[in-house]
């Protein structure tokens, strides 16, 4: 496994970055940060693109609990993407294919992944 990967922890009901091996366990750290914890790897697998984007919601909406808020945003209308930015583009594909399957909750997810996004990296 690489570093970085996104899995699945059956046994926690997590989604885990792994970090290493350590002796005959791998070790995780929950999306955002937090503290590392020890899983058997017969009982990881890969992350589905859902589990991943709800883990990455997750660990915003921790971060934007202590934040403060940046200004008024018209929330009517879904983040455009920044031009140029690949993860604006990658959260924004998320979002067109959540909408195409009808993935309403999906789709609101990958907005507000948008928006925390913009207002760390976009905005001044």
């Amino acid at each position: 496994m690489e570093p970085g990967t996104l899995l699945y922890d059956t046994a926690t009901d997590q989604v885990g970055e792994y970090r290493d091996q350590s002796g005959p366990y791998a070790m995780l750290r929950p999306v955002g940060g937090g503290r590392e914890w020890q899983a058997d790897p017969a009982v990881l697998r890969p992350a589905t693109d859902r589990e991943r984007l709800s883990a990455g919601v997750r660990a915003a909406n921790d971060r934007s609990a202590w934040g403060v808020p940046s200004g008024p945003e018209d929330l009517s209308r879904p983040p455009r993407p920044v031009p140029g930015c690949a993860e604006c583009a990658e959260l924004g594909g998320r979002r067109e294919a959540a909408l195409v399957t009808f993935d309403h909750s999906a789709a609101t997810d990958a907005n507000v992944l948008m928006r925390q996004h913009q207002r760390a990296e976009h905005q001044p």
